[in-house]
């Protein structure tokens, strides 16, 4: 299958992009985890906010956002999601390296729990205890580069 790995600051991402971009966070962070929360955090729209996403053909299959951090040169990775047609494989891999290749300094994540060594393949390792995140387990995690 092919897919495109794309990124753009919000005000370059055209309207119906984002709409499917948070649509996909929806269904898998809200409808499928179970858990209610505010979806729209307000950081989608921060200039320094790059959104990435991944297509195969019509849909949009995966998506990630990179934050600019509050310590100098830092970045936050996060909101990632895939659609659960293409789990397992190389989808989202490919949208993890690409947004990590786009930044330069140490990038953070707030992973949840059961995908730490997920993340690890990447060169994520844990900087601090477990904590809940809407009743999900999770664990920070830092990628020094």
């Amino acid at each position: 299958m092919d897919v495109w790995v794309s990124c753009a600051p919000f005000a370059a991402v055209p309207n119906q992009t984002m709409h499917d971009i948070v649509r996909l966070r929806i269904d898998v962070f809200v409808v499928e985890q179970q858990c209610p929360y505010p979806e729209l955090d307000g950081r989608d729209a921060d200039p320094d906010t790059v959104h990435w996403w991944v297509t195969d053909a019509d849909h949009i299959v995966a998506t990630c956002r990179m934050l600019a951090g509050d310590v100098g040169g830092e970045h936050i990775l996060g909101r990632v999601a895939t659609h659960p047609s293409v789990r397992g494989g190389l989808t989202a891999t490919k949208l993890v390296d690409a947004a990590l290749d786009s930044v330069s300094g140490p990038v953070t994540i707030g992973a949840q729990a059961p995908l730490e060594s997920w993340y690890a393949r990447f060169g994520f390792v844990r900087c601090g205890p477990d904590y809940l995140e809407d009743g999900i387990p999770h664990l920070p995690m830092r990628l020094e580069r």
